[in-house]
């Protein structure tokens, strides 16, 4: 199974960003996938997770920003992130429960411009 997450780059502060990331591979069951981020300096941490059922959940203090959905047809969840600050900056990495077990993507970078 593999995790590729895409849509990150430079952006200019107050504007918005999707990002995706896709499963691939022997795929039985998507139990749930999320997003988590790593700010410069600072240590991995959790932005939002979606469960199969869709029941979402986003870190306190992003869910006026942050928006966290899924295409379980093609097994690919998707980070909106509205209103970018320049603390949005990090690497921003995926993380999938398929059959049970945990993968993470490369990750994507995202910068934000002031």
């Amino acid at each position: 199974v593999q995790l590729q997450a895409s849509g990150g780059g430079l952006v200019q502060a107050g504007k918005s960003v999707r990002l995706s990331c896709a499963a691939s591979g022997s795929i039985g069951s998507v139990i749930a996938m999320a997003w988590y981020r790593q700010r410069p300096g600072k240590p991995r941490e959790f932005v939002a997770h979606v469960i199969k059922d869709r029941k979402t959940e986003v870190a306190d203090g992003l869910l006026d920003r942050f928006t966290i959905s899924m295409d379980n047809a093609k097994n690919t969840v998707f980070l909106q992130i509205n209103s970018l600050k320049p603390e949005d900056t990090a690497d921003y990495y995926c993380n999938g429960n398929i059959d049970g077990i945990s993968y993470w993507g490369q990750g994507t970078q995202v910068t934000v411009s002031s």
